[in-house]
């Protein structure tokens, strides 16, 4: 695991995945992403997670994530049968610092996890000032959202689904700050997803 320390900013990475149409969830709700799962299992997507992941020391997390992934990832990090790159980051997932952003939750059990009820770009800017390697926000768009909000997001990871799923809440709406990203990185899977990796060019 790499680790950035001393007077070396860390990088704050938000990885999502997305459809053609630009959408998060579907229109049957917050949990209508079954259109993300076939391209999620592929060799190549769970490469591409264990790398944009393994430089990190911290995860940022929504309520609904830290709950959804909590009640999944702990028993695969055990399952000898998973996957490998699957055990690999319910490993690291169980082991990270975990920041969940909530003001409704009042206890956070999941190991090495806290609640932060302050906005996610100063939480991130208080980070920043202690040591240690990159902060992860793990698919939660609000916080993704929060971060380009205050141009503090450094890396996005943008898994592109080939699916149209015709309608649900995008992760981009109008008003973001301008900027210009690079691309850092690309690989395609074999469900036909592309991986990408994009910097802020500042």
């Amino acid at each position: 695991m790499t680790q950035q320390t001393g007077n070396t900013a860390r990088r704050v990475v938000g990885n999502i995945s997305l459809s053609l149409d630009g959408r998060i969830i579907g229109l049957g709700g917050e949990y209508d992403m079954g259109w993300i799962v076939p391209h999620a299992i592929t060799e190549a997507a769970r490469d591409h997670m264990v790398r944009v992941t393994g430089p990190a020391t911290t995860a940022l997390l929504g309520r609904k994530n830290y709950q959804g992934f909590g009640g999944f990832w702990p028993a695969v990090a055990k399952d000898e049968n998973a996957a490998a790159q699957d055990r690999a980051f319910a490993q690291w997932l169980d082991a990270v610092e975990k920041v969940v952003f909530s003001t409704t939750l009042t206890d956070a059990p999941w190991q090495n996890s806290r609640i932060a009820d302050a906005d996610p770009a100063e939480e991130v800017r208080k980070l920043r000032e202690q040591p240690g390697g990159d902060i992860v926000v793990l698919s939660s768009s609000s916080v993704i959202r929060a971060l380009l909000e205050a141009d503090v997001l450094d890396r996005l990871s943008i898994t592109l689904c080939p699916e149209i799923v015709g309608g649900g809440r995008r992760l981009l709406d109008d008003g973001l700050p301008a900027g210009s990203w690079s691309l850092t990185d690309l690989s395609t899977t074999e469900s036909g997803a592309i991986c990408l990796l994009y910097d802020r060019v500042r």
